[in-house]
């Protein structure tokens, strides 16, 4: 069972780490992070959300329903990690 369970790492890891060849290199402020999304968030967020605070309306607002099943994601990942990696009693 640890085997497998090691083995899903790997592949998951391997999988994840090619994924961020695909990635702009840090701190590249021609990424379309840096052109886009963070001078529209800059400029608007707080006539749009009438929040005084960028963060607060950036997380509050913006990411409210990404960060509200947060919680729910964590626990999941938690029960799954524990269900794989559990010894069974024999």
């Amino acid at each position: 069972m640890k085997a497998l369970a090691w083995l899903a790492c790997i592949v998951t890891g391997a999988l994840l780490l090619y994924g961020t060849k695909d990635f702009p290199a840090w701190g590249d402020p021609q990424s379309p992070a840096n052109t886009h999304l963070s001078k529209y968030f800059i400029e608007q967020a707080v006539s749009e959300t009438h929040v005084p605070n960028l963060v607060t309306a950036v997380l509050g607002d913006y990411r409210g329903y990404d960060t509200m099943f947060e919680l729910v994601v964590i626990y999941c990942a938690g029960t799954g990690v524990i269900a794989v990696l559990r010894r069974s009693r024999q």
